[in-house]
């Protein structure tokens, strides 16, 4: 965030520091309202307007897709405040379906349309927080005013939705986009009986995650009959009767009754440009710690501010309702003269898709990359949510990213049907707490067998990354398999190495490995695999302490279909091998 160090932008002429200031909050929702609110309990004094454009003040945008699945019936349970709420208990005087068209940071005043009436007028201020949210991308191409295709911001948007499946009945849905609202609308379109196609122009859904991460995803969605179609953008769309027809980059044609854009956001920045105020590098509004803008009068706060990524860095725009909270909080707080700061944010984030459970938190193998980083590593693990002897174990699909050498948490990766967000929390806060992998291992979680283990998910991927720093299991590279001479030694027993390998690899089963150990070649390093990497580490342990040159393929062979499907190693793997007599290891 720019401007540098708290209190930089203060100044002894700023009224934002006596009693009876003017607050205008531009924009509700998350951000402008929880400001508005905040202020108010620290601030009996103040004079506070908010203007939303819209018919709501404060409403629950995540629960939209969930309310055009019919999962909320009741259009009231997504209201969270309303003005009356408002007026009567906080004295905040909220006018809705008002425009604010601009602003004079010279005369400090806003013009605002009514928008009922038309009628505009001029609003002085003391202090100004612009809180405008981000818009749906709507790309300019042929037929994107079609009938039939629609974003999903407000709770309007979802009306007209819910409205159009009822009077057309269409059959089939096609959205736009593979990201966390896209998810949630196949969800619920599929919920409410359509056939779903999502179209992606990245070859993963869910961009955020790695592409091995996210094949989990893909897969679920295909075995629940949702289509993904990656790797091929949307050109333009064609009426063809009552269907919409979305031809791809490609040439591929999708015939649906109903489009949903779910590409993504834009920060709507547009009011403070014409004001004057400076934009950051990724296009949000530049803000300071505690979420002033370049002008000591003016703050900004959620999905439009430019804020730091407390893991890379850089400079991010990152639209949840989570950091949006924080900083309408931290925002009142510094116009009461509070020395609240923002600390930044890590992307921790949840979806919920088909029963399935998607998070993550801090940076990915990818993020960390395009920022540069390179001296950190990653561990994969496949472990149950609870104890196995209990009834009921679901794995969980884990990716945790670490520095080397002094093992900080750089970030995590979750996929599975139990216990996944709870684990991704405790790393969050890891990260928050700037954290090692040595915490994780030695952290204190709850067990009993219904909800964990002794060695919860959390430490055994603390305990993996710690092995790998202490030298105990070197990290073989999956990437590298087939490009430079490292033999893969599959220490599974002969009928799961029958069901599918790595290519190239060789069987010699756990339970053999100390009297086979001489077939093994001591001038090429080895690359031990198994199903999810247990009996690999405990190969590794044997041979490295004979004198083999042994380094583990983290998460074994689930890790290795996940990266094959996602197209980050090699080819298919044989589909059967000789068999050998053994027992189990």
């Amino acid at each position: 965030m720019g401007f540098g160090r708290t209190g930089s932008m203060m100044s002894k002429d700023q009224a934002a520091t006596g009693p009876g200031r003017r607050v205008l909050v531009v924009g509700g929702v998350a951000g402008g309202a929880s400001c508005a609110a905040r202020l108010r309990r620290v601030d009996e004094a103040a004079e506070i307007l908010v203007f939303d454009r819209g018919p709501h003040v404060s409403f629950a945008n995540c629960g939209l897709p969930y309310f055009v699945g019919d999962v909320i019936s009741d259009e009231r349970k997504l209201l969270v405040a309303s003005r009356e709420l408002f007026r009567d208990r906080f004295n905040i005087d909220v006018h809705v379906r008002h425009d604010v068209l601009a602003i004079d940071r010279e005369r400090r005043t806003i013009r605002v349309r009514d928008l009922k009436s038309g009628v505009e007028r001029t609003e002085r201020y003391d202090v100004l927080v612009l809180s405008p949210g981000a818009a749906p991308i709507r790309p300019a191409m042929p037929g994107i005013d079609l009938p039939g295709i629609f974003a999903v911001r407000t709770i309007p948007d979802t009306v007209r939705i819910r409205s159009w499946i009822a009077e057309r009945k269409p059959e089939r849905a096609l959205v736009v986009g593979g990201g966390f609202i896209g998810l949630e609308m196949a969800e619920n379109l599929a919920h409410r009986g359509l056939a779903v196609t999502i179209l992606e122009k990245l070859p993963q859904v869910m961009p955020p995650l790695d592409a091995e991460m996210a094949e989990a995803v893909r897969a679920h969605l295909a075995a629940r009959g949702v289509e993904a179609r990656l790797g091929d953008g949307l050109a333009r769309f064609e009426a063809d009767g009552d269907q919409v027809v979305a031809v791809t980059e490609s040439g591929a044609r999708i015939a649906a009754g109903l489009v949903i854009l779910a590409i993504g956001v834009r920060p709507e920045t547009g009011l403070a440009v014409a004001a004057g105020l400076p934009l950051g590098p990724r296009g949000g509004i530049l803000v300071d710690e505690q979420m002033r803008t370049a002008d000591p009068h003016v703050f900004a706060v959620g999905d439009a501010v430019e804020v730091r990524d407390v893991v890379t860095g850089q400079e991010v725009i990152l639209p949840l309702a989570g950091p949006a909270n924080r900083q309408g909080r931290i925002a009142a707080d510094a116009i009461c003269g509070r020395p609240s700061t923002f600390r930044g944010v890590q992307a921790t984030a949840v979806v919920g898709v088909f029963g399935l459970t998607v998070a993550s938190t801090g940076a990915s193998e990818k993020g960390l990359r395009r920022a540069g980083v390179t001296d950190f590593e990653r561990v994969y693990l496949h472990p149950g949510h609870h104890a196995g002897y209990y009834p009921g174990a679901k794995p969980i699909h884990l990716k945790l990213l670490f520095r080397v050498p002094d093992g900080r948490v750089l970030g995590a990766q979750a996929v599975g049907l139990e216990g996944v967000e709870k684990r991704i929390d405790v790393i969050a806060m890891a990260i928050q707490m700037k954290g090692t992998v040595r915490d994780l291992a030695e952290a204190e979680l709850c067990y009993a067998p219904q909800f964990g283990g002794a060695k919860d998910p959390v430490n055994l991927a603390g305990m993996v990354a710690v092995n790998h720093l202490d030298g105990d299991m070197p990290l073989a590279d999956w990437a590298r398999l087939g490009v430079d001479d490292t033999a893969v030694v599959d220490v599974r027993n002969p009928d799961e190495f029958a069901a599918g390998h790595v290519p190239g690899a060789v069987n010699v089963p756990l339970g053999e490995l100390r009297r086979r150990q001489r077939e093994l070649p001591r001038d090429r390093p080895l690359a031990l695999c198994c199903t999810v990497g247990q009996r690999a580490y405990y190969a590794v342990r044997f041979l490295a302490q004979h004198g083999y040159t042994a380094a583990n393929l983290s998460g074994g062979y689930e890790t290795y279909r996940a990266l094959r499907a996602a197209g980050v190693v090699g080819s298919a793997p044989a589909a059967t091998a000789p068999p050998r007599r053994g027992s189990r290891g």
